[in-house]
């Protein structure tokens, strides 16, 4: 995989997230209001962090590109988990965002592991991937906490 190829994947896999975040914000119940502010912070990192991907790519004089991945089943797991946000119970909310996040952060340990990325783009991958795994022990909490 070359570096190009890997960032296009992160954008496509954060470009899900940030709308599975919106989806499930729209769909949330005043019961767990709380879980809105949440979402939509992590909704607003994605978007961030797929701007910053962008950037990198055209840096290097690069299309930026949202067609077919490699790493196709791991895009995938956040564009099904967007289709199971349904349940409005707070743990069933909760076990489907967690494994939005399983996948996502899956996503950014192959990035970092391929071997494909130097400099600031792996960087700027290794940063984003300890936010990717802070976003994912909080909602692992919340919903450990909601199982309680």
């Amino acid at each position: 995989m070359k570096a190009t190829t890997v960032l296009n994947e992160l954008i496509e896999i954060n470009n899900d997230r940030f709308e599975g975040f919106q989806k499930v914000t729209a769909d949330i119940k005043d019961e767990n209001i709380d879980l809105k502010e949440i979402f939509q912070e992590y909704s607003s990192q994605s978007h961030k962090f797929s701007q910053e991907l962008t950037a990198l790519v055209a840096a290097g004089g690069n299309d930026v590109e949202t067609g077919n991945s490699i790493a196709g089943t791991i895009h995938r797991a956040w564009i099904d988990v967007k289709a199971l946000f349904g349940g409005d119970d707070r743990e069933s909310i909760l076990n489907e965002a967690e494994r939005g996040e399983d996948a996502i952060k899956a996503a950014y340990k192959l990035a970092i592991e391929s071997g494909d990325l130097s400099g600031d783009a792996l960087a700027t991958v290794s940063s984003q991937a300890d936010s990717i795994k802070t976003a994912h022990d909080i909602i692992k909490g919340l919903r450990d906490a909601a199982k309680i």
